[in-house]
């Protein structure tokens, strides 16, 4: 028989509930979270084609509406790298991003109705391997479109990795050691040694990535001029300001995409890699839970519904539940959703107030993080 005071202690631990029980822990595991979502948010964007504001505006969505909604106590969403192919490809053949915004705000609301029609245990269905395998494909694309930017070229002339030729030549020596340095450090801070201080284990390697890639840009730049990285090799959010400049930033969707066919295949493809790889983040996350609680799945369908349904209307990249900043959370001590709102809401201010600091990272830094 359960006692009341087992109830009351259950009902502190359930997901469902905000817990400032936790505050202690909450705070620094958000704050951890934010510094990781930066860099990836930005990333994401430009490896899906889109302006970087939707990236940073899909982590404010993923940090700020869907953990409003969502059952999960530890699970953190936001653009995901698996999504960036599909979304690369869709803006592409629907023609413009605004259109693009459409089919986003289309597979909100069928992932809104596999949520209430109970679909949640769909991935039950669909072997782990298979999932996995779809990811690791996407992932491997993802990557070798990382490699051009990583060389240096600018992003309205980037060649492709199946043009040798053009790809090494013209390189930019400062954005190749940059991507260098990037790549070493991140590795370096998943080592064993890095991983058992305490300390250095709750610093973010990309983080680290992004201070010191500015410090060598700055430095190596003003040392040797000839090497300096020129236009459009940095974050660019075109002189965004204030709360008024991102407001006006955010691209509007394109109601007159409904007439496009295509439009409904590529927001029933967004729905279902999108939810796959939510149910997927889902179980993996629960397994690192300290409390073991389980995430109601339908009810987490819901939320990333009403979440991409919210980007698709304010100019946003699609989000999903992602493993990476989860596990981040996790591992920094986070133990309720106050700490994907922390995350949320540091996003919003950061862009509202900080963007010039933003733009003085350097793409061949992101490129790294997303290799």
């Amino acid at each position: 028989m359960t006692t009341p005071t087992q109830t009351a202690s259950a009902r502190r631990d359930n997901p469902d509930t905000f817990s400032f029980r936790h505050l202690a822990r909450d705070i620094p595991a958000g704050i951890v979270v934010f510094l990781v979502a930066i860099p990836l948010c930005l990333g994401i964007a430009l490896a899906s084609g889109a302006p970087p504001i939707a990236g940073l505006v899909a982590g404010m969505v993923g940090g700020l509406v869907v953990t409003m909604f969502s059952g999960s106590a530890l699970s953190v969403s936001g653009p995901a790298a698996g999504l960036t192919v599909i979304v690369l490809d869709a803006i592409e053949q629907l023609g413009s991003f605004s259109a693009f915004l459409i089919a986003v705000v289309l597979a909100g609301a069928l992932q809104l109705l596999m949520g209430i029609f109970k679909l949640g245990r769909i991935g039950a269905f669909v072997p782990t391997s298979v999932i996995k395998g779809m990811l690791a494909g996407i992932g491997l694309i993802l990557v070798l479109g990382q490699f051009p930017m990583a060389l240096g070229h600018p992003l309205e002339e980037m060649p492709s990795i199946t043009e040798p030729v053009a790809l090494f030549s013209d390189i930019s020596p400062l954005a190749t050691l940059i991507a260098l340095f990037s790549l070493a450090l991140l590795v370096l801070w998943e080592q064993p040694m890095i991983k058992r201080h305490r300390a250095l284990a709750l610093i973010p390697g990309p983080l680290l990535v992004v201070l010191g890639s500015i410090a060598i840009d700055r430095l190596v730049g003003g040392a040797m001029p000839g090497w300096a990285l020129g236009a459009g090799h940095h974050i660019d959010l075109d002189g965004l300001s204030g709360p008024s400049e991102l407001i006006a930033q955010m691209t509007r969707p394109d109601l007159g995409a409904l007439a496009n066919p295509a439009v409904y295949t590529v927001a029933i493809t967004i729905a279902i890699i999108a939810s796959l790889e939510t149910l997927l983040s889902l179980e993996a996350i629960d397994k690192l839970d300290p409390l073991k609680r389980h995430s109601p799945p339908h009810r987490e369908l819901k939320a990333q519904g009403i979440g991409n349904m919210v980007c698709g209307l304010v100019g946003a990249l699609p989000v999903t539940a992602v493993i990476v900043r989860s596990s981040a959370n996790a591992n920094a001590g986070g133990r309720t959703r106050l700490s994907s709102l922390i995350h949320g809401g540091l996003l919003l201010v950061s862009v509202a107030f900080l963007a010039v600091w933003l733009e003085l990272i350097p793409l061949a830094t992101l490129a790294a993080i997303l290799l």
